[in-house]
């Protein structure tokens, strides 16, 4: 008898009624966009000019995001400083991957009643991902709300704005045919997927955060509370040095949806399986949750965290400078001719 594979949405997160919102958003807002805007919803950052002038001038970017059920792992283990890290980093990736330079940072608490012990860790995380970010903490605000939240909880939510030169956008409609796709490595899981990994891990199979997993080489609840990885130095030394035609934040929705929306009409990306290290929890996670290997592209980031669309002429240039600068950095894949959209596959 076939047992039925565990999916997002078993879990209890549908990211095609997601997608739907945002369409629908899309939609009802479209009246309101003015010219100075340069991006539609549903890209990576808002992008909002400065100046009239068409090609010159000053752009800036606007992101926001949270941490998901991530939070409810810190909040079991009694471990918060590192989810600052992870609240930086959500938004500030997406900055990043519009080529923005990350100019300041603010945060939202919100909490049954205010514990200044884990607020101080909170605060000193959030400290820590601007300093890797290279953006400055501005401002934030705490709310109590007693009778909304239980006890002990807590959620948090971050904005990031940061500044680009218009001459200096990434110009994804030169994605073309034969174009590769450079993959930069992940720290883990990053700040998606939890309430997939929660159901599988201590719903389905009463794994404990303290359970130490021998081919992780540490606890669960250590590896599951692993920072999300902020890529500033990454994608400003590969733009300051090369021709970099679409960067991809490989956040909630995996490779397939985050590539997708960068790549321009009549180009399909191709995912080649085995050109780069799956991280161990990824593969722990398919096996407790007998989730099936398309889901799993579906939902998490499978050990690539940034995702550079690059010219065939530069491939080895870049590889060359990425081992220079000791980034683990691979080629996983290529653009073809095609349906727009993203084909994972085993390279022939």
């Amino acid at each position: 008898m076939n047992e039925k594979k565990l999916t997002y949405k078993k879990a209890g997160v549908n990211i095609e009624k997601g997608e739907e919102f945002s369409r629908w958003i899309k939609k009802k807002v479209s009246s309101l966009t003015p010219p100075s805007a340069l991006s539609k919803i549903g890209s990576f950052s808002g992008l909002y000019s400065l100046n009239k002038e068409k090609d010159k001038g000053l752009v800036l970017a606007a992101t926001t995001d949270g941490v998901g059920t991530k939070l409810r792992i810190a909040q079991q283990a009694n471990k918060h400083n590192s989810i600052g890290i992870d609240l930086v980093a959500m938004s500030v990736n997406d900055l990043l991957a519009e080529g923005a330079k990350p100019l300041f940072f603010l945060d939202y608490i919100s909490t049954s009643k205010l514990s200044l012990t884990i607020g101080k860790q909170i605060i000193l995380g959030i400290i820590e991902g601007c300093k890797r970010a290279r953006c400055i903490l501005l401002g934030g605000e705490t709310a109590e709300m007693p009778s909304f939240y239980k006890e002990g909880d807590y959620d948090v939510a971050g904005f990031a704005i940061g500044i680009i030169k218009k001459e200096r956008l990434i110009d994804k409609s030169k994605i073309k045919s034969g174009d590769k796709i450079l993959g930069i490595p992940s720290s883990g899981l990053h700040s998606n997927g939890f309430s997939f990994v929660r159901k599988i891990f201590f719903k389905n199979k009463n794994y404990r955060l303290e359970d130490r997993i021998e081919k992780l080489g540490r606890t669960l609840g250590e590896e599951l509370l692993e920072p999300t990885r902020i890529y500033t130095s990454q994608v400003f030394s590969l733009l300051d040095n090369f021709c970099i035609k679409g960067i991809a934040n490989i956040t909630g929705g995996g490779m397939v949806r985050n590539i997708s929306r960068i790549l321009p009409a009549k180009c399909r990306a191709l995912i080649y399986k085995g050109k780069w290290r799956i991280h161990p929890i990824f593969k722990l996670i398919q096996k407790e949750g007998k989730v099936s290997e398309e889901e799993m592209f579906k939902v998490f980031n499978m050990g690539i965290g940034m995702a550079f669309i690059i010219p065939s002429s530069e491939e080895n240039s870049i590889l060359e400078f990425c081992m220079s600068q000791k980034e683990e950095a691979k080629i996983i894949g290529e653009i073809v001719k095609g349906e727009k959209g993203v084909e994972i596959k085993y390279p022939l």
